[in-house]
C-alpha cells in the first residue's frame, strides 16, 4: 500500500506540539512535506477538514493483541506490542513475524521479551531480537524479583539503546491478589494486596535505572506513592518516564462494587485518592504516557467469577474519547494530549511518527472533539467488547484516518 498522489488536507486545525494553529497539511510519497500556510499543487488529492482538529496518529505502546479494527476506529495507526504472546516474543524469528504482521495499512512494533519464556530467571537474545525488529524490551505483564537479573537487563538494554518497559508490581506481595487492599476489597470479601506493592517495585526499577543509565518506562503508575517515586526520579535527572491506561485516571475500585469483571484489571483499580493523585500527575508532566493498555476478552475470560475472571479491557476505541475528557476539563491541553498519546510514545520507541513535522510518516487523523457517542461493548470492532465504559456517554470520534498518507478509516 503505496501513497499514489499528493494529497493535501485543508481547511483543519493543525495539532502541533506547541499548539493548535489553523493550517493545511501536505503528504507526499507517504510523508507529511509541508504543514501550515500550504495550497494544494496541480494533480494533488485535496481533502477539506471542515474545521477538524488534524492530528497525528496516535502511537499506542503496550497493546496485548493486535485488533486493526479497533484500533483504526481509535485513530491508532501503530502500536508497541507487549511479549506475552503464544509463542511468547522471546526468539529474533518471532520477532519479525510480529513486526510485519500488521502492514501495510497498521504497523506494530514488537517489544521484546526481556527474559526466556518471560519467566525473570534468563536474559533474552535482545541485541538479535532488536535486529530483527523489536523497538523495546518488556517484562510483559509480571515483574522480574531478581534484582540481579534486572540490573543485567537494564544494562545490556542500554547498550543496544532500547526502553525497557516494566510491570510495576512486586509479586511477592501481590501474590493471587485481584483487588487493592481497602473498603471496597473487604465489603466485596474479594482477594487484595496493598498498593504500596506498586511503590516497592518502582523504587527498586528506579534504583537499578540510575545504576545503569537506561532508559526505564513503567507501563502504569497507578498509586499516589509510586507516583511521588516518579516525580521525585525526574527531578534527579533519572532517565524515566512513567504511563497509565484511562481505567486509571477515569475509573476507582468503586467500578469494581457490582463484581463487574470487566473492570478486573492489571494492576487493580485504586482508591479515589491514588484516582486524583494519577490525575494530577498527568497534569504536572509525571506521567509521559497514556495508553489503551488493549487487551480483548471474550465471555470464556469475562463471564465468571470476579476473582476467576482474566485482568484486560478492550481500550483502542475509548483511548481518544477518554483522553479528551481530561482537554475539557482542563487538566492538559490539546496539544499535551496528543504527546501523551502519540508523540512521547513514538520518541520512546524510535519512530519519526507521533507528530505533524516535516519528513515525518504521514500517519494523520481527522478528529471531531465534540462528537458524542455512547460506549457499547456489543458494537464495538475489537474481537471482543470488554470497556469498563460500557454504556458510558462520551466526546471524541475519529472521522478519518490516514496510514502513510492512504486512507484506511
Amino acid at each position: 500500500m503505496k501513497q499514489q498522489a499528493p494529497l493535501t488536507i485543508t481547511g483543519g486545525r493543525l495539532v502541533l506540539p506547541d499548539g493548535v494553529t489553523s493550517g493545511a497539511l501536505r503528504l507526499v510519497d507517504g510523508r507529511i512535506e509541508a504543514l501550515g500556510d500550504v495550497s494544494p499543487q496541480d494533480g494533488d488529492e485535496v481533502v477539506d477538514a471542515a474545521g477538524q482538529l488534524v492530528a497525528p496518529g496516535l502511537v499506542d505502546l503496550g497493546v496485548f493483541a493486535v485488533d486493526k479494527p479497533a484500533f483504526h476506529f481509535g485513530g491508532i495507526t501503530r502500536a508497541a506490542l507487549m511479549p506475552d504472546k503464544s509463542p511468547i516474543l522471546d526468539l529474533p524469528s518471532r520477532v519479525q513475524y510480529v513486526a510485519y504482521s500488521g502492514k501495510p495499512d497498521f504497523w506494530v512494533h514488537p517489544l521484546a521479551a526481556a527474559t526466556r519464556g518471560l519467566e525473570g530467571r534468563e536474559l533474552a537474545e535482545l541485541a538479535l531480537m532488536q535486529q530483527a525488529g523489536a523497538r523495546g524490551v518488556a517484562t510483559g505483564r509480571g515483574w522480574i524479583a531478581d534484582s540481579g537479573v534486572m540490573l543485567r537487563l537494564l544494562q545490556y538494554a542500554a547498550m543496544l539503546g532500547l526502553v525497557v518497559v516494566s510491570h510495576a508490581e512486586d509479586a511477592g506481595i501481590t501474590g493471587n491478589a485481584v483487588a487493592s487492599a481497602g473498603e471496597m476489597a473487604t465489603r466485596l470479601g474479594l482477594p487484595s494486596a496493598p498498593a504500596e506493592a506498586e511503590a516497592l517495585a518502582v523504587a527498586r526499577d528506579i534504583a537499578l535505572a540510575e545504576m545503569s543509565g537506561a532508559r526505564l518506562h513503567f507501563r502504569q503508575v497507578t498509586t499516589r506513592a509510586a507516583v511521588d517515586l516518579v516525580r521525585a526520579a525526574k527531578a534527579r535527572g533519572a532517565n524515566v518516564t512513567a504511563g497509565v491506561t484511562p481505567a486509571h485516571f477515569m475509573l476507582s475500585d468503586l467500578a469494581t462494587a457490582e463484581f463487574r469483571t470487566f473492570a478486573r484489571l492489571s494492576p487493580p483499580l485504586r482508591c479515589e485518592d491514588d484516582r486524583q493523585a494519577v490525575v494530577a500527575a498527568i497534569g504536572d508532566g509525571t506521567i509521559d504516557v497514556i495508553a489503551s493498555g488493549h487487551d480483548p476478552r471474550g465471555p470464556e475470560d469475562k463471564r465468571l467469577p470476579f476473582a476467576d475472571a482474566e485482568p484486560g479491557m478492550a481500550g483502542a476505541e475509548t483511548l481518544l474519547a477518554m483522553v479528551l475528557t481530561l482537554v475539557r476539563d482542563g487538566v492538559i491541553s490539546m496539544e499535551r494530549a496528543f504527546d501523551l498519546t502519540a508523540r512521547t510514545p513514538a520518541q520512546l520507541l524510535g519512530v519519526a511518527a507521533g507528530e505533524l513535522a516535516e519528513g515525518y510518516e504521514a500517519d494523520i487523523a481527522l478528529i471531531d472533539p465534540e462528537k458524542p457517542w455512547i460506549v457499547d461493548s456489543r458494537k464495538m470492532e475489537a474481537s471482543a467488547g470488554n470497556t469498563p465504559f460500557d454504556r458510558q456517554p462520551t466526546q471524541g470520534r475519529v472521522t478519518a484516518l490516514f496510514k502513510g498518507g492512504v486512507k484506511v478509516g
